[in-house]
């Protein structure tokens, strides 16, 4: 399944907000690959002027911040291509086709840092950029961690690393955690320890 065919729009559709109605008018798909659909689309603007967007969808995602008992937080480490640069993140991965959210968030915990959870509780998700991107991220918090061996996908090559809350949002203060994802669970973890 491509990432359009995950959030289906017709050719023709009106959208009515607090400023008025969009109307569009042509779509179409200017690249396409298993992780993401470009298109774009031609509409009428509230106002009646014509107007263009390019919408990007890709394949929605799961994030999970596992936690221990004490507080600290499980991040990895890993090269991100697109950054050309190393990130600290929560675990995090694509659904697969079919998948659902919690499951995909299981399968990456297991696969990144080797680990199955007792408990898991859903922090709702994510939309990253709202006016260009269709690509939902799905948050969780992992507990009841039970060790196991990682086995990452090939070419992922992510390092596990352990930290006490205060120092994982010492870190996104720093600027060292950029991932949105892993931003909002940080900070829903901290509104937890009030």
């Amino acid at each position: 399944m491509f990432p359009s065919e995950a959030y289906p729009r017709p050719v023709l559709w009106v959208f009515s907000g607090a400023m008025g109605t969009f109307r569009l008018v042509s779509s179409r798909v200017m690249y396409r690959n298993r992780w993401m659909t470009l298109r774009e689309e031609r509409v009428l603007r509230p106002d009646g002027a014509p107007g263009c967007f390019g919408v990007l969808d890709l394949v929605a995602g799961s994030s999970v911040l596992a936690r221990e008992p004490d507080g600290s937080v499980w991040l990895v480490r890993e090269h991100k291509y697109a950054l050309g640069r190393v990130s600290l993140e929560a675990v995090s991965g694509a659904l697969e086709p079919g998948e659902a959210p919690l499951d995909a968030a299981r399968r990456e915990l297991a696969e990144e840092l080797g680990f199955t959870a007792e408990r898991w509780e859903a922090m709702g998700h994510i939309d990253a950029f709202t006016n260009t991107v269709r690509s939902p991220n799905h948050l969780f918090f992992a507990e009841g961690l039970c060790p196991g061996v990682p086995c990452p996908e090939p070419g992922e090559e992510p390092v596990a690393v352990k930290l006490p809350l205060d120092a994982a949002l010492a870190a996104l203060h720093r600027g060292e955690v950029t991932h949105s994802a892993t931003v909002a669970l940080l900070l829903h973890a901290a509104l937890r320890e009030r």
